[in-house]
This record gives C-alpha cells, sequence and structure tokens, in this order.
C-alpha cells in the first residue's frame, strides 16, 4: 500500500476510534480511581484526543493541534503515545506502536503497571511487521482485553475500588473502534458492559483518599535549552507528565502550592498556558450515581441546551455534544470554556458549530441502551437540527427491544434545558417509561423562552440576518427579543436598552405568578455573568419570590449565532406539567 493510501486508512480508523471512546467517556469518569480519584478520565480523553477527528484534513495539521491538546493525567499520557503513533512519517503501523509506546512511558516521571500503559504494551507484544496485512480483529479484542483486566490486579487503588483502570479502558475503546475499521472487520459498537462486568462498578465500601491538590497543566518555552529538562521538572510535584515539543515542553502534573511551582518553572523557561484547578473527589458509583443507574428511565438530551456538564450529571442526563470549531480546531461543546468561546469571538476570530457525525450519534444510542433499562431522548427540535431524524431511523432500525425512545421537543437553548431537567426529576420518581415520555410532550407544549440579543452582528455572521437589517439595527441601538419554538426562531419583540429587556422578561413571567414554588426559572447567560447575578435575578426575583431560579452558560450552540452580551430567560409550571 502506497504512504498516501495508508496515511489515509490511519486517518479514518483513528477518527472511528475517536468516536468510539468519546460515547464511553462518562462511564470513564465514573471508574476513575487513579492516581487520584477525581472523575475526569472521560473528560480529558474527549478534549485532549478532540484534534484526531480532523486527521482527514492532513497528519501534520492534527499533530500541531494535537501537541496543544493535553489535559490532565490521562490526556497527556495519550497525546505522548498518538503524537508518534498518528506522526506524519512513512513507519508501519507496528513502529508506530512501538515508538507511540516508548513516547508515554518516557513522558512520565514514575511510570507504573496498571494504566494505559499496559494497553500499549500489548499492542507491542501483538503487533510486528510481518503481520500487520493479516491482522484479525477478534484476536486484537480479546489481547487487550485481558491487559485491561489485569490492571484491577496491578495497582492497590484498583483493587480496593474492584474496577478495572479508567485510562486503560479508554484506550481499549480507542483501538477496538480503530482496529475494526483498520482492519474492516467491523462488529458494530465495542460491548463494553459485556466483556468488563462487574470490573466496571466501584465497590460500595470503597473511599477514595481525599486530597488537597491542584492540578496544573502548563507550557515551558525554553528557547532550545532541553538538556535535563525532564529531570528537573519531574521533582516539582506528583502524577509528572512532561511531553517535548519543538519550544519546550508541555508540563502536566500535582502540587499542593501552584505559585511556588510557577516560580520554580519559571526558572526553567517562559511559562504559558497556565493553569489549575483543585482537585476534588469525584462521587462515586456507590453515591448518587449509582441511583441513575437503577433508574427506570434515563434521560438524554443534546449539549445545544443551556445544560452544563455538571448539572447535567448532578441530574443523571446524558449529553450529547456538537462540536465547536475555532481557529481551526474542534472541541466537545460540553468542554469548551464559555469565557475563551466569547474572548475569540470579540476579537473576531471566526467561530462555527458542527454536529458529531451519524456514526458518532449511532454508537452514543447504542451504548446508552448497553447501560440502562430505558433511554428517553429529548433532542433538539427538528428545525434547528437533523438529530430527531438521525435518533428516530437508528430507533426504527435497531431497537429491537424497544428501550430507546425519541422525542421531538421543538426547542433548543434554555427551552431544551428546562424540559430536560425537569422530566429528569419527573424519572427520578420512578414512573415508567410511557409517563415520563407524556410528562416530557407536555412540557415541550408549555415552557416559554425570549432571548434578548445585544448585536445584531453575529447574527449577520452566521447568515441568520442580512447585512443591511444589522447595520441599521445596531446603529439605532434595537436588540431583538427571540423564542425558539417547534417552528423555528420567532421574532417576539424589540427593546432598546438592557432595562427594556429585563422589563419585557419580567412582563412575561407576570401571567406565572400565581404559581408560586411551583414556577421553575432559567437564567442563562454569555459573557455577561455578573450583570445577571447582580442585576438581573434580584429583579425576577422580586415577580416570582418564591420560585426556583437556576443560573447556567447559554448554550454555546445558540451563543456561537447569537454573540457576546446575549441572555435568555425560560421557565414553566411544574404543576400544570404533572396534571
Amino acid at each position: 500500500m502506497d504512504k498516501k493510501k495508508f496515511f489515509q486508512k490511519i486517518s479514518v480508523a483513528a477518527i472511528t476510534g475517536y468516536e468510539n471512546l468519546v460515547v464511553w467517556a462518562d462511564l470513564l469518569d465514573r471508574i476513575n480511581v487513579f492516581p487520584v480519584a477525581d472523575g475526569d478520565t472521560g473528560m480529558n480523553l474527549r478534549v485532549s484526543l478532540a484534534p484526531l477527528r480532523e486527521c482527514t484534513a492532513g497528519l501534520e495539521f492534527t499533530m500541531d493541534h494535537l501537541a496543544a491538546s493535553g489535559r490532565g493525567n490521562s490526556g497527556n499520557i495519550a497525546v505522548a503515545f498518538f503524537l508518534e503513533f498518528v506522526s506524519p512519517s512513512g513507519n508501519g503501523l507496528a513502529v508506530r506502536v512501538k515508538q507511540g509506546r516508548d513516547q508515554a512511558w518516557k513522558a512520565i516521571a514514575n511510570p507504573c503497571e496498571g494504566t494505559m500503559l499496559v494497553v500499549f504494551d500489548a499492542l507491542c507484544s501483538l503487533l510486528d511487521e510481518e503481520n500487520e496485512a493479516e491482522l484479525d480483529f477478534s484476536m486484537i479484542r480479546g489481547h487487550l482485553q485481558k491487559a485491561v483486566f489485569d490492571t484491577e490486579q496491578q495497582l492497590p487503588e484498583l483493587a480496593g475500588a474492584g474496577v478495572v483502570d479508567s485510562g486503560a479502558l479508554g484506550m481499549f475503546c480507542f483501538f477496538d473502534g480503530f482496529f475494526q475499521a483498520f482492519t474492516g472487520q467491523e462488529t458494530g459498537i465495542t460491548p463494553v458492559m459485556a466483556l468488563f462486568g462487574d470490573s466496571l462498578c466501584v465497590n460500595s465500601s470503597y473511599q477514595p483518599p481525599a486530597t488537597d491538590e491542584y492540578c496544573v497543566e502548563a507550557r515551558l518555552v525554553t528557547k532550545g535549552q532541553k538538556g535535563g529538562l525532564f529531570s528537573r521538572v519531574a521533582n516539582l510535584g506528583n502524577s509528572v507528565v512532561v511531553v517535548p515539543d519543538e519550544s519546550g515542553a508541555k508540563v502536566h502534573l500535582h502540587t499542593r502550592n501552584p505559585e511556588q511551582l510557577r516560580k520554580k518553572l519559571a526558572l526553567l523557561g517562559d511559562v504559558k498556558d497556565w493553569s489549575d484547578e483543585a482537585m476534588e473527589q469525584a462521587m462515586m458509583d456507590s453515591g448518587a450515581s449509582k441511583k441513575f443507574q437503577e433508574k427506570h428511565v434515563r434521560i438524554m438530551s443534546d449539549a445545544a441546551g443551556s445544560i452544563p456538564l455538571e448539572l447535567a450529571r448532578e441530574n443523571g442526563i446524558i449529553l450529547l455534544d456538537s462540536y465547536i470549531l475555532a481557529s481551526d480546531q474542534g472541541k466537545p461543546e460540553s468542554l469548551f470554556s464559555p469565557e475563551h468561546l466569547y474572548a475569540l469571538m470579540k476579537d473576531g476570530v471566526r467561530v462555527r458549530t458542527a454536529q458529531a457525525s451519524s456514526h458518532e450519534r449511532h454508537l452514543h444510542y447504542q451504548a446508552a441502551t448497553q447501560q440502562y433499562e430505558n433511554v428517553l431522548y429529548l433532542c433538539t427540535g427538528s428545525f434547528f437540527t437533523g438529530n430527531f431524524l438521525v435518533s428516530r431511523a437508528w430507533q426504527q432500525a435497531h431497537d429491537t427491544d424497544g428501550r430507546f425512545t425519541v422525542l421531538d421537543t421543538g426547542a433548543a437553548s434554555g427551552r431544551l434545558a428546562v424540559i430536560a431537567l425537569l422530566t429528569a426529576r419527573f424519572a427520578e420518581e420512578g414512573a415508567a417509561i410511557e409517563a415520563v415520555s407524556r410528562y416530557a410532550e407536555k412540557l415541550s407544549h408549555q415552557v416559554e423562552e425570549y432571548v434578548f440579543i445585544q448585536e445584531l452582528k453575529f447574527l449577520v455572521a452566521g447568515g441568520r440576518v442580512s447585512r443591511a437589517k444589522g447595520f441599521f439595527g445596531d446603529l439605532l441601538n434595537m436588540k431583538p427579543v427571540i423564542s425558539p419554538g417547534f417552528d423555528g426562531v420567532q421574532k417576539m419583540g424589540v427593546v432598546r436598552n438592557r432595562e427594556a429587556q429585563i422589563d419585557f422578561a419580567c412582563r412575561k413571567i407576570e401571567c406565572h405568578i400565581s404559581e408560586g414554588s411551583d414556577l421553575f426559572v432559567l437564567l442563562q447567560y454569555t459573557d455577561n455573568k455578573e450583570w445577571l447575578v447582580e442585576t438581573v435575578k434580584p429583579q425576577i426575583r422580586r415577580w416570582v419570590q418564591h420560585a426556583e431560579i437556576l443560573l447556567v452558560p447559554l448554550s454555546l450552540t445558540s451563543g456561537v449565532h447569537m454573540g457576546p452580551g446575549t441572555w435568555s430567560i425560560a421557565f414553566a409550571s411544574c404543576r400544570e406539567t404533572a396534571c
């Protein structure tokens, strides 16, 4: 096979592998025990390896983005491997695996078995240049499955929790998808639940140790002076991973004193792209997450609704991501920083949204029905996306057990969030799938939402408003009020300033005052959170004193199209729906 065709084959298989990894990310987070039980392995791998979705744009293009994308312990180790695995060199698959394995081991200050490293080792022992043309997918799956199973006994933390290593499982999922595509011996979604069984549920007696450390990510620019860099960084903290790049190195580590660490790193070079986050003990499967596992109905919805990932997890909602594309890079919507997004938009950077592939969406539906008794997918309105048609076609073709129910909510952003959140709460009471579906359908016709646009130029850039209307609207300081519904976006009015926006919202909510504590209100912000907290929310509270009011970021899908300064209010009466 010539070099170009071989690269193409690797590119397509890498995209398939990434999509197969993504659908199990929540499970990886649930069983994340080592090195710290902070429940983020799946999230970190999704972000770190997202550039692999760009493989068909060229491996050199992918490499540049991959080198900068590492996040967390697992994500940075994986990046060290994949920088070699998808290198634009002319090496065959076996050589790529060996080079990737070697770099992953070298990147870790204290490498040990029982982690994703064992999957890389297992691949090395399985592949050689002589058998690349005759790979047997079922043999590869069995070999890697055993390597993952062994991790449970290789680390005391995993043995105590009764689970396999989440990073190792993540790499298993990737390579299961990768080799299905690479060999052409496709069997569909990886049957993770059947393959690993009880090793995917944390023991009820397990108590992860508390931690007071911070997770630090930084890029160290050394101006060509790299000698001894690894050894000098290795002693500065715990869980140290150093991935060299052209300018220096990407550094990940855990420390109790981020400020002191930054000063020490500054002695080694220029510190760029610094971030430090306090690590918190994750909610283990023996706690609230087990409650969601046992629910009769699990709610699935789109991240295009204004439900941040943390709120979705608190309510047991499975989120399906679209992707935010900015500066030629794509990240899952639920893991893209709103602050970063709006800063880019203000700087004039072109930002777009993109749907996950139909294949990725199909894998999500299959993974959900593997794990839960019944799944109700509350999808974005069919006027806005093709999600309903894609999911309904999959349901009709594959849902032979009747475990997957699809509802076109006619909603987006806040309306979709309110429908999903209230339906998840209703489902938590143990109602049957038919009752939960009826509840959600009633809500879809009752929830109201009003979106207040600050500047028309972002709608103009997206082609949703003509340039002439945008120019004259901004010139006259006219701010439209819109509402997304079954028939698309409806213009509800025009106001001139922020005070008039608040007044408009209060008048719309006025007729629901009598519903008191049964009213659920969702306020959504873009880059104006402080103003909503200090000004908008108190005024809304005066009108509905006993209502539940939540403050969340506006869906980034909506934010991309509507721009900074936009905010929204969505609300519904829980009492009316339950009747």
